[in-house]
């Protein structure tokens, strides 16, 4: 019984090792990376344009539910 213990643990953790064995970074394309920079930086700016729009929303709901009057103050001189 111990043997078996013993045979599917030493099993186990040669094929966890095979496993989590890093495989070679695929050759890098300069035009396909500047590309895909490109693309992230464009969702990036998309992504916090709407972040700062439903930000104000929310300040707008807030001041609303507690009843503040006035305009909101300006943060970072917007």
């Amino acid at each position: 019984m111990n043997i078996r213990i013993v045979i599917m643990t030493v099993a186990m953790a040669a094929t966890a090792g095979a496993v989590w064995a890093k495989l070679p970074a695929p050759p890098a394309d300069p035009a396909k990376a500047a590309e895909a920079k490109a693309k992230a930086d464009e969702a990036a700016k998309k992504d916090a344009d709407l972040l700062a729009k439903y930000q104000d929303k929310a300040v707008v709901n807030y001041r609303k539910n507690k009843g503040l009057r006035g305009p909101a103050p300006k943060v970072g001189g917007k």
